[in-house]
């Protein structure tokens, strides 16, 4: 059997289609980020006492008001699609992607604003004020190690608004 020139080119382009398409699925992964709060009564809780979790035992409050929902808290390193939508009914969140070293050390909290200091953190990206109901989309290659996503809102991620991703 001999395979003519013009099928050869058609094998080749199909096959290099096929692979191509095959490696960006493999390489890329999605996460679909929820941020949420508890409605208008959210920031009830702002100034009575330390929330911040992170970084203070690095344990979330059980009853927090607002907060981030990941579809998974690991990823493999490479190019990660984050999906972020605010399913709150009353408030604009942001979700914010920054290093960190070890749940022990705090972020740079700048409590005269009630915000992380993004630059000190090292943010690698954000999807900024999203409100209520609307979506946004950030995509980033990342490193092994582990991640905090926050929302830097004035006072949400005092008030337990940040989880944490490990990329493996």
């Amino acid at each position: 059997m001999s395979i003519t020139r013009r099928e050869w080119i058609a094998l080749a382009s199909g096959l290099a289609a096929s692979i191509a398409a095959s490696t960006t699925f493999a390489a890329g992964r999605v996460i679909k980020v929820s941020l949420w709060d508890m409605g208008a009564t959210s920031m009830n809780m702002q100034g009575q006492g330390s929330m911040m979790g992170m970084g203070a035992g690095g344990q979330k409050m059980p009853m927090a008001h607002m907060g981030i929902k990941v579809s998974s808290a690991t990823v493999p390193a490479g190019l990660v699609s984050f999906d972020v939508r605010n399913d709150s009914k009353v408030m604009v969140h942001e979700m914010v992607i920054s290093p960190i070293k070890d749940s022990k050390t705090p972020l740079p909290y700048n409590q005269a604003t009630n915000k992380v200091d993004e630059d000190a953190a090292g943010h690698l990206g954000e999807v900024a004020d999203l409100e209520p109901g609307k979506s946004g989309a950030l995509k980033l290659t990342l490193k092994r190690g582990r991640y905090i996503l926050y929302c830097n809102v004035a006072g949400h991620y005092a008030l337990g608004m940040w989880t944490l991703l490990t990329v493996t």
